[in-house]
């Protein structure tokens, strides 16, 4: 189990480790490309098939092959590092086919097997630069403060993507805005790839450390604690989705618009001063006391029914939301062998994307039956359900150490490793095997 550090990390320090800078710039440009993807897509298929219905349809089953396949996709990347650029280029692909078919038009049942081809194949960003941080840190603390800005950059991305799109949208069409996505693709994936080349970085416990086949290829659902931590995300995203609808029964679309921003905000100040805190309680304990946080924030407008309300449960419950990602990603980096982290991190995403999905479908059925206030409290009782799992995640790590070695706390500093012409190491196709292969988005 991961143990508390004892000092914190700046995070000029965190961005002044060797080929962070590369790495992490090539990442954000990796994740614009999904942060823009929602408007263009969705109304690409619609302008392909002249309904909203059929558009509404396959961009649901796009998701739903996005969440389901992430695990399967980041222990592609795992096994065959050259994947990565060959999932980015079929995704584009297909994301200009889409949006071909929006200026030719297609049949329904075209766009639909398109929208999920192309849920099937967008290659991992998040998860893999989260194994990535998990390496170039110096320590726990340096990892922790990696992973908080790592976080509030992801979600600013995800909250200003939107915008983009939507201006790219009004300066040319969704076609055009979504070929400019599938260029987005290639070209982020591409910087990613040659960061990865330049930066050489060598993971612990690699090939040339003869490290066991069954260490390495791990199942992360049979690592202690980890189904339950996944409980976690799957009810935290749930809890946001029914929050969501609630506010747009109660106080209208626009109101809502401004409220949600305000989770994006808290997030992302809630994060960045996370990962500059010195904590003494080790992560698990520190997960199950964020979610109790986090039920009490959303049992607010269930209580008080108010807009004002609202704002401050959104403001500091976007907070708590944040915190307990970075939290479970500590968790993933000290539970889960090398070779399986980026699935392991895959798994996470998409038990919240899946608890966003449920929850916006149970939701809608709730807010229609027993109104606005049935469904503010289905979302307190659902952010308690993540409480309970996240105490159980705690439970568990307190009764036995994670398998597959030694968490990362009892490790020293592993910094990467730069070959030169006489190694005899051939940086290969992506960058190189060592690089991906025990480590592990969408």
């Amino acid at each position: 189990m991961p143990r508390p550090f004892g000092g914190s990390a700046s995070y000029r320090a965190v961005l002044a480790l060797p080929h962070a800078p590369g790495l992490f710039a090539a990442a954000m440009l990796a994740r614009l490309s999904y942060g823009v993807l929602s408007l263009p897509l969705l109304l690409s298929l619609r302008q392909a098939t002249g309904s909203y219905a059929v558009a509404g349809t396959a961009t649901g089953l796009f998701g739903l092959a996005v969440a389901l396949l992430a695990p399967l996709r980041g222990r592609l990347v795992d096994r065959r590092p050259g994947s990565l650029m060959l999932l980015a280029s079929g995704y584009a692909m297909l994301l200009a086919l889409i949006a071909g078919t929006g200026v030719v038009g297609a049949a329904p049942w075209v766009a639909v097997i398109l929208a999920i081809a192309a849920g099937t194949v967008p290659p991992p960003v998040g998860p893999l630069m989260r194994t990535l941080w998990g390496v170039l840190a110096a320590d726990e603390a340096q990892r922790q403060a990696a992973l908080s800005l790592d976080t509030a950059a992801e979600s600013t991305v995800f909250a200003l993507g939107p915008v983009l799109g939507g201006a790219l949208i009004v300066m040319g069409s969704p076609p055009v805005a979504l070929a400019a996505c599938a260029a987005l693709v290639l070209l982020g994936f591409a910087a990613f790839a040659a960061a990865l080349r330049r930066s050489s970085v060598r993971l612990p416990g690699g090939a040339a450390e003869a490290a066991s086949e069954q260490q390495s290829r791990w199942n992360p659902l049979r690592v202690r604690g980890f189904a339950a931590l996944l409980v976690v995300a799957c009810c935290t995203g749930c809890t946001l989705a029914v929050e969501e609808l609630a506010a747009i029964a109660a106080w209208g679309a626009g109101a809502t618009g401004a409220l949600m921003a305000l989770v994006s905000v808290g997030g992302v100040l809630g994060g960045l001063l996370y990962g500059k805190r010195q904590w003494r309680a080790a992560p698990g304990r520190r997960l199950a006391a964020l979610a109790a946080a986090g039920t009490a924030c959303f049992a607010l407008p269930a209580l008080v029914p108010a807009v004002p309300a609202a704002a401050l449960a959104l403001l500091l419950g976007g907070a708590c939301i944040d915190t307990q990602l970075i939290t479970s990603y500590l968790l993933v980096d000290g539970l889960v062998p090398a070779g399986s982290r980026t699935e392991a991190g895959s798994w996470l995403n998409s038990a919240f994307n899946l608890g966003v999905a449920a929850g916006a479908g149970c939701a809608g059925v709730l807010v229609d039956r027993a109104g606005a206030g049935a469904g503010f409290l289905a979302a307190a009782l659902v952010a308690g359900g993540a409480a309970v799992a996240a105490v159980l995640v705690a439970y568990d790590l307190g009764r036995a150490p994670a398998p597959g070695g030694p968490a990362p706390a009892a490790r020293g500093p592993v910094h990467p490793a730069v070959t030169d012409g006489t190694s005899g190491r051939d940086h290969g196709d992506l960058a190189d095997a060592e690089i991906l292969e025990r480590s592990g988005n969408c």
